[in-house]
This record gives C-alpha cells, structure tokens and sequence, in this order.
C-alpha cells in the first residue's frame, strides 16, 4: 500500500510504517516503580502484590503487620520483598509485579512504623486466599 506524504511530495509510506506512526499516537503512561517513602529501606529488593481494590479492605484487617499499600481505583499494591512468587502460586485475580513496576503511580494509603516497607508475604498470600475463596497451593490434593 502506498500513500502520499504528509507535504505531497510523492513519499510513499508501507503499511509498517503506518503501523508504527500509529502506535506513537498512544498515549499511555510508561509503567513505574512504586515510590518508597523517604526515610525507607529496602534491604531484600522490592516486589509488589495487587489485588483488585474492592478485596483490599477487606484483606488489610487479617494481616498481623502491614508494610507500605498503595491504592489506585482498581487496585490495591501491596510492597512485599523480592521473589515473593518463589513457590506460590497467588491466586488467578491476584497480580504479581517483579521489581514493583505498575503502570500508574498510585497514591500511598498505609505507612508502616520503621523503615522496611514489606508486609509479609505468607500471611498477605494467606489472607488473600481466605477472602478470594482459593485453596492455598500446598493444601491442594495431588491427582494422579
């Protein structure tokens, strides 16, 4: 497919080219690392759990500590240390983001007292299996 540039000077565009001027028209915010608050440390690097934010108040209570949680409208994120996926598997509405890359920057909604921003992540794991109504992993039985 041919088209006359933009001037008419008889340039002519392919179909990849017009794919590609079409695709920088988008425009979506990059994805971002989860600011941690001034003052925090992160000392085992920094993973991020989300869950759709209407589970979010509802998993907050049954935690036993609560690291820094930040909140957009569709999501809650959770900072959990890295490599919190290492053998689970977190439940199919649950998002997992390694190195706490988001595509928004969501707004802080919970501060921990001292300076590591983690909650847990067996409980935080644990808490969302029992609202979202999913069977730990290592509770299922085996089939052979």
């Amino acid at each position: 497919m041919a088209v006359i540039g933009p001037a008419g000077n008889g340039q002519t565009l392919s179909l990849d080219s017009l794919v590609r001027f079409r695709r920088g028209m988008r425009t979506t915010a990059a994805p971002r690392r989860l600011p941690l608050p001034e003052g925090m440390t992160a000392p085992l690097g920094c993973d991020a759990v989300a869950v759709p934010a209407r589970i979010g108040p509802l998993v907050l209570p049954r935690l036993p500590r609560v690291g820094c949680v930040y909140a957009d409208e569709s999501h809650w994120w959770w900072i959990v240390p890295s490599d919190s996926d290492y053998a689970l598997e977190w439940p199919e509405s649950v998002r997992y983001s390694t190195g706490a890359i988001v595509p928004d920057t969501p707004r802080l909604i919970h501060l921990p007292d001292g300076t590591v921003p983690y909650t847990p992540p067996i409980p935080l794991y644990l808490a969302l299996c029992r609202v979202i109504g999913t069977t730990p992993s290592w509770s299922r039985q085996l089939s052979a």
